[in-house]
């Protein structure tokens, strides 16, 4: 069970959501973090400003091949992995079905749903030797809740929510949990800078979803101390979860 002295792998660590959530774990007493990415820069960067504890592995989490790998090397490295956290992200803005080629359809669901299914098969195994896991995914409320503009990318964040359900059910017996976390709008973090800097539709969307959010806009830290608590021995009874942290803009 994660906690105290846990071994953790972080998939999409090395910024936004994933390194806040990497952060998270080490400050919750974490003994060892392996951060994943594709770019070296931005995951020597990252490993340096975790501390110590921390290290970064390199890989294209939507080829097979480098999964594997990864997830071996951070086995090996850390001598097991106890908690893992799938927050890959999107790299695709909302836009309205009619004005998307089939190519990019293709590309966002490829990218969107590969690396969380891909890096949680090659982990499990590894769990599943231990008797004892836990797995945080990260998707979007796009996947509850219809909204203009997401048919596609929402499409893909209900696949992520769905898989992380029917793995929580097939993982129990070995000892494993598994539940997902589903943002609204993250302030400060690269997609959603690039939400409001590119395209005038997801910027009107989401400046709309701005002014729902009553109780405080969420921020990174905010997923990542959920994120935490779900990955820890105070989280022991809660698996297959689906829970929405967004500041009030829905009741997803």
């Amino acid at each position: 069970m994660a906690g105290q002295g846990a071994r953790v792998l972080a998939v999409g660590g090395t910024s936004g959501i994933g390194l806040a959530c990497a952060a998270a774990m080490l400050a919750q007493g974490a003994a060892a973090v392996r951060v994943v990415g594709r770019s070296a820069a931005r995951g020597a960067a990252a490993a340096a400003r975790l501390g110590p504890r921390a290290g970064f592995i390199a890989a294209d989490c939507a080829e097979p091949a480098q999964v594997q790998a990864m997830a071996d090397r951070a086995a090996a490295e850390m001598g097991g992995i106890d908690a893992l956290i799938c927050a890959p992200g999107t790299t695709h803005l909302p836009e309205l079905l009619f004005r998307q080629s089939l190519d990019q359809i293709r590309a966002t669901l490829t990218q969107d749903l590969a690396p969380v299914l891909l890096s949680c098969r090659a982990v499990l195994p590894v769990m599943m030797a231990q008797g004892s896991g836990a797995i945080v995914t990260i998707a979007s409320d796009a996947g509850k809740v219809a909204t203009p503009g997401e048919s596609v990318i929402g499409a893909g964040m209900a696949a992520i929510i769905q898989f992380t359900r029917g793995l929580a059910i097939e993982a129990k017996r070995n000892g494993v949990r598994a539940n997902v976390i589903t943002p609204s709008l993250v302030e400060g973090t690269p997609l959603t800078e690039r939400l409001m800097a590119e395209g005038r539709f997801s910027a009107k969307l989401f400046a709309k979803a701005r002014t729902l959010a009553h109780l405080g806009p969420t921020t990174a830290e905010d997923v990542a101390a959920l994120a935490a608590f779900l990955l820890s021995p105070a989280a022991a009874r809660i698996t297959g979860q689906a829970i929405s942290v967004n500041g009030g803009i829905s009741a997803a």
